[in-house]
């Protein structure tokens, strides 16, 4: 990529920072007051109290819907009340907030605001102990602005800087989630062509120049074919143009002290899913570019704890980007192949991709694990139309027996609560194993059924339990956990709707626990 196409692609993340109370005044800096409050009676700030009880004695919609009100002498004049709705529902979670602020900055941002200051007042409710951070977060997911645009220079006036007017709102490492975020929502929400394999392998080594990160890129054919077999298969019908061929991305971090825990990701990238020999139809291959959301937020991830540079952690990710495309040299259902790990698969679907790609990924980051202090292995993909079937616009997390008397999905669920990424929690059962065993015995494995995962019962189960076997996990005591996030890779129209990075922000924390 050229210097100017650098400059292009550059994206201004706002800088998230702390003020102080002396902020909310013309002339602090600042040129807005967004107020994300459960109620009015919340307000601390006299100054803004004052105004908005005399607003909503005119204005019924003041503390009931996001309001833009005119205030002299506060920040640039502007002050805008977004509530909190139904807080004393107990199903409600700390996302109400996220809601609210994105709410309440896009009425600052259309006012002509670039500095506007996020005022949220605590509550005592332990859902909500996250709720300005949060809020902060949910402002950046509303602010940002699809890479084809910043490249086409059709760009959108972004801010500058939020503010919060918090001492304690943990501002390094909100900034360091949103530059993670902003890598995670790039990578995945960018058209096949501009984000190729290659595309994607670039625009990482762009993001990681000077980060402080190991990075390597697997990029020769024959390395991959002998590297890594499974993922091969699937870009088989790619190897014949050249413009589409694979890459893995190797990265790795290492704190800072003594090493007390590693974790280990494999990341699914499936640049564009085509579905293979076994084609998308009736309109279902649409948005397919979207498929690589879970190599992305890895992605994202590593860059976040590049700028945090936590202590005491390892944290090793490998990303298989590759497409899945049609075409005479394509890999077909009934084929065996035989993974990284020497177990022979066979090949159910040409459909079920991603979990080949993963596996060999998992194989490698199993023999690096066996090795290393307190090692725990993930694998991130946009997986399977059942999780969206099961759990809508969740992730799922399926974790092997190992994790599970560790408590890892427990101790990430309860994380992602906190944090407005929130988990549904499933278990792997007997069935699953059962269901990719190869009944007549010619192969070690089989990939998957030959139906939609939609419709398949345990869907989204089943398919960690291939991982498990696939990648030769079966034969240790490693703590492994699938991530699912198919329903929570992009919010709002399925198939272009805005890239979330989710779970990045839980998995940061995770990383810190």
């Amino acid at each position: 990529m050229n210097q100017a196409n650098k400059a292009v692609t550059a994206f201004q993340v706002p800088i998230i920072d702390v003020a102080s109370d002396e902020a909310i005044f013309e002339g602090e800096g600042w040129d807005a007051v967004v107020v994300v409050a459960t109620s009015l009676a919340e307000i601390k700030q006299d100054e803004i109290s004052l105004l908005a009880a005399h607003a909503s004695q005119i204005d019924m919609r003041v503390g009931k819907s996001a309001t833009l009100l005119f205030a002299p002498g506060l920040a640039g004049g502007r002050l805008i009340i977004s509530p909190v709705t139904d807080s004393v529902n107990e199903y409600s979670d700390v996302r109400i907030f996220a809601k609210a602020a994105r709410e309440g900055i896009a009425i600052a941002k259309a006012a002509g605001a670039i500095k506007p200051l996020l005022v949220v007042p605590a509550v005592s409710d332990k859902r909500f102990v996250y709720a300005e951070q949060v809020a902060a977060l949910a402002c950046g997911q509303e602010l940002w602005q699809p890479l084809e645009a910043r490249e086409a220079k059709s760009l959108l006036p972004s801010l500058e800087a939020i503010g919060l007017l918090n001492t304690s709102a943990h501002s390094m490492l909100l900034n360091a989630a949103e530059s993670g975020r902003v890598l995670a929502r790039d990578l995945c929400g960018t058209e096949p062509e501009r984000m190729s394999a290659i595309g994607f392998a670039q625009y990482c080594i762009d993001a990681f120049a000077d980060s402080g990160l190991a990075m390597s890129v697997i990029d020769q054919v024959e390395q991959l074919k002998a590297q890594y077999p499974l993922l091969s298969a699937v870009g088989r019908s790619s190897f014949g143009v050249e413009r589409h061929h694979p890459r893995v991305v190797k990265l790795e971090y290492v704190g800072e002290g003594t090493i007390t825990k590693t974790l280990f990701f494999a990341g699914k990238g499936v640049i564009y899913d085509t579905g293979g020999a076994d084609i998308k139809v009736a309109g279902s291959m649409a948005g397919m570019s979207r498929d690589k959301g879970g190599a992305a937020a890895v992605a994202g991830l590593m860059k976040a704890l590049s700028i945090l540079k936590p202590k005491g952690i390892k944290v090793v990710a490998e990303l298989g980007l590759v497409r899945n495309s049609i075409g005479s040299d394509a890999f077909v259902t009934d084929e065996i192949i035989t993974s990284h790990a020497g177990v022979r698969v066979r090949i159910g679907n040409t459909d079920a991709e991603g979990r080949l790609v993963l596996a060999d990924l998992l194989s490698h980051l199993r023999i690096q694990a066996q090795t290393a202090v307190n090692p725990q292995l993930f694998s991130l993909a946009t997986l399977t139309g059942h999780v969206v079937r099961a759990y809508g616009g969740y992730p799922a997390l399926v974790e092997n027996s190992a994790a599970k008397q560790q408590g890892v999905a427990a101790l990430l669920a309860d994380v992602g609560e906190l944090w407005g990424e929130p988990f549904e929690v499933s278990r792997l059962r007997t069935e699953d194993f059962d269901k990719v065993a190869d009944k007549n015995g010619v192969a070690d494995v089989v990939s998957s059924n030959n139906g939609p995962s939609s419709i398949t019962a345990r869907g989204h189960q089943y398919p960690a339990a291939f991982l498990i076997k696939a990648s030769g996990l079966m034969q240790t005591t490693l703590a492994f956990t699938h991530i699912d996030i198919a329903g929570s890779a992009v919010e709002g129209d399925p198939l272009y709707g805005k890239p979330t990075a989710s779970p990045l922000v839980a998995l940061l924390h995770l990383s810190k626990l």
